[in-house]
């Protein structure tokens, strides 16, 4: 899957447009106690987010 576009939402959600036109809801909030999502804590990080195409990752490195 080749990811279009993210929009990362309230409550640790990003909604996921993939290149194909699915559409879907992804909830990180579950990742947040694992030491490579920590720093996501802050909503200010969470909404710093880049689209790697196959992947995703955050200003503070989470990936």
């Amino acid at each position: 899957m080749i990811i279009a576009k993210i929009e990362p939402k309230a409550d640790y959600q990003l909604c996921i447009f993939a290149q194909d036109g699915r559409v879907g809801l992804f909830d990180v909030s579950p990742y947040l106690t694992s030491e490579a999502f920590i720093a996501l804590k802050g909503e200010d990080n969470f909404m710093k987010i880049h689209n790697g195409k196959y992947f995703i990752e955050w200003d503070c490195g989470a990936d």
